[in-house]
């Protein structure tokens, strides 16, 4: 159960494959949840639950088919679930979100700069006061054209509306706007931004009628 990377090559409708290369060595689990390239120094973000399921984070540089990391680096010091994570090209910094175990499931975010092959991060910030969900319900999509991060969730507290917020990342910090629902009840989530129409496309389960939908959001 380590977790483990492995750089892939497409060539016309084909992929190859290079070494897989483990970034955190544990016995116990380990829950990767996401991963991103930042454009501006041109590495791989991985977020992932360590073996004591901190919310961890490891900077990863990729040089042919092989790739290699940097130091871990821990986020958030209690137990995290349910973490995404989307780069901003306008503010060349990567958002994480995620629910905070330790803290009654409140959705929370921080930013993190990239320095080299190391990860910092600013003071968690809430985005939900009220209990997110410890699944994979959280996703987060960054609107390079708006240069805004969207965060959809579910909100546990309130019958488990789906509902998002939109970020603005200001240096080491971000800000969000108040919820706004989008289903009455949903299951797993994920956006992602559409950069012809400009709009971010959620696809989630909505819970309460047993199917998959999805919604755009401007």
């Amino acid at each position: 159960n380590y977790g483990t990377a492995i750089i892939g090559t497409v060539s016309g409708t084909g992929i190859s494959f290079g070494t897989a290369v483990v970034f955190q060595s544990a016995a116990t689990k380990i829950l990767p949840q996401g991963a991103v390239f930042d454009t501006l120094n041109n590495r791989v973000v991985i977020c992932y639950n360590a073996a004591s399921e901190h919310g961890t984070a490891s900077v990863g540089t990729v040089s042919g088919t092989g790739i290699s990391f940097g130091d871990v680096a821990a986020f958030e010091d209690s137990s995290t679930k349910a973490i995404a994570i989307a780069f901003d090209s306008s503010a060349n910094k990567t958002l994480i979100a995620y629910s905070d175990f330790g803290d009654s499931n409140k959705g929370k975010a921080v930013v993190a700069s990239v320095s080299g092959t190391s990860i910092s991060f600013g003071s968690p910030v809430i985005f939900e006061a009220g209990s997110t969900s410890s699944g994979n319900q959280t996703s987060a999509t960054c609107d390079s054209v708006g240069g805004k991060v969207v965060v959809t969730y579910a909100d546990i507290g309130d019958s488990d509306k789906g509902k998002l917020v939109v970020g603005t990342i200001s240096g080491t910090s971000v800000s969000f706007t108040s919820p706004l629902e989008f289903d009455p009840q949903i299951g797993k989530s994920t956006a992602t931004f559409d950069s012809n129409s400009n709009k971010v496309v959620i696809s989630y389960l909505d819970a309460a009628n047993s199917r998959s939908e999805s919604t755009v959001f401007q």
